[in-house]
């Protein structure tokens, strides 16, 4: 008899329409699209990928932005090695909002460097978080923007009267203006090393709700700065389907997270994948109806094993 590793085992099941044998509650659906299955590391080491590949994923995306080139390099040749990939590096938050200019010159060259670390490795992606705000705005749930589609500048934030988030506002429009100029710095370069810039949505005050996010990226107006989307960060604003819907092509990326909603629908807290409040199911069928052949990275769920995270991945990707 023939040994199976769990990723051939899933590999096949997939393939020849056995994904019943995942999971009882599996709908064996046909999809066009194929799901790329990763997890998050520091450099990569044989060690570590070598169990990531037995559990069933395909890559990994890198934390170590500022690898210097020997490292970047050796860190690719580990993981092609074992016939995977460092798909995307995380460079993560910036502070281009920052009232030091040479703080913000620092972070947009840290960017650069993430850009040059992530084309060594072979990513096609630096994960970047432009920067945050720190007054507070409407609850998530009160968040209603009206905003100049063309600029992102926003003029309310909520219905009815918005002067007790005047300096929200303030600052939300402020800090889309510093964000949007050091994004631009980095175009040519990331042009230049055919890296993807691949914008956050995360809980940082900004751009909270799917129009005003989409509306940003594709203010670029450039195939070199898109979304990173991860599908758990902003249940507590909306429904993740909408997230998907709203960014449709502009997808690069997307991590796997999960949150669980109270039962009266507001705020909650993490959860484990598959726990929570995402309705994987629907995602999956949009990720499809979008021709998304691309990366599903799970951030998060530490407490369960590697082969567990595995497991519930898989399910996820053929649409359990």
């Amino acid at each position: 008899m023939t040994t199976l590793s769990r990723r051939d085992f899933i590999g096949m099941s997939v393939g020849v329409g056995l994904g019943t044998l995942l999971s009882p509650s599996l709908r064996a659906e046909v999809f066009r699209t194929k799901l790329k299955q990763a997890l998050i590391c520091g450099l990569p080491v044989e060690k570590d990928l070598s169990a990531m590949r037995e559990a069933g994923f395909d890559g990994v995306e890198c934390q170590r932005w500022n690898a210097t080139p020997a490292e970047a390099e050796a860190g690719r040749a580990v993981a092609e090695n074992l016939g995977m990939r460092v798909h995307s590096v995380m460079r993560g938050w910036c502070d281009f909002n920052h009232p030091d200019p040479d703080k913000v010159k620092a972070d947009i060259e840290s960017a650069r460097h993430a850009i040059r670390t992530a084309k060594l490795l072979g990513a096609d992606a630096v994960l970047l978080v432009p920067c945050r705000i720190g007054v507070a705005g409407p609850k998530p749930w009160e968040y209603a923007y009206v905003f100049d589609p063309e600029t992102c500048l926003v003029t309310q934030v909520a219905e009815g009267d918005n002067a007790r988030f005047q300096a929200h506002i303030e600052a939300h429009n402020q800090a889309t203006l510093a964000s949007r100029a050091a994004v631009e710095q980095l175009v040519p370069y990331a042009a230049e090393q055919g890296v993807v810039v691949a914008l956050e949505n995360v809980w940082n005050n900004l751009w909270v709700k799917p129009d005003i996010f989409a509306a940003f990226v594709r203010s670029f107006r450039t195939p070199w700065v898109k979304a990173y989307l991860d599908l758990g960060n902003h249940v507590k604003y909306a429904p993740t389907i909408d997230w998907v819907e709203a960014l449709g092509h502009d997808i690069a990326k997307c991590h796997v997270k999960d949150f669980k909603l109270n039962p009266d629908g507001k705020d909650g807290t993490w959860a484990d994948i598959r726990d929570g409040s995402v309705d994987w199911p629907r995602v999956r069928r949009a990720l499809d109806r979008l021709d998304y052949n691309g990366w599903m990275t799970i951030e998060g769920s530490g407490s369960l094993s590697l082969a567990e995270r595995g497991r519930r991945l898989s399910l996820i990707v053929v649409g359990d």
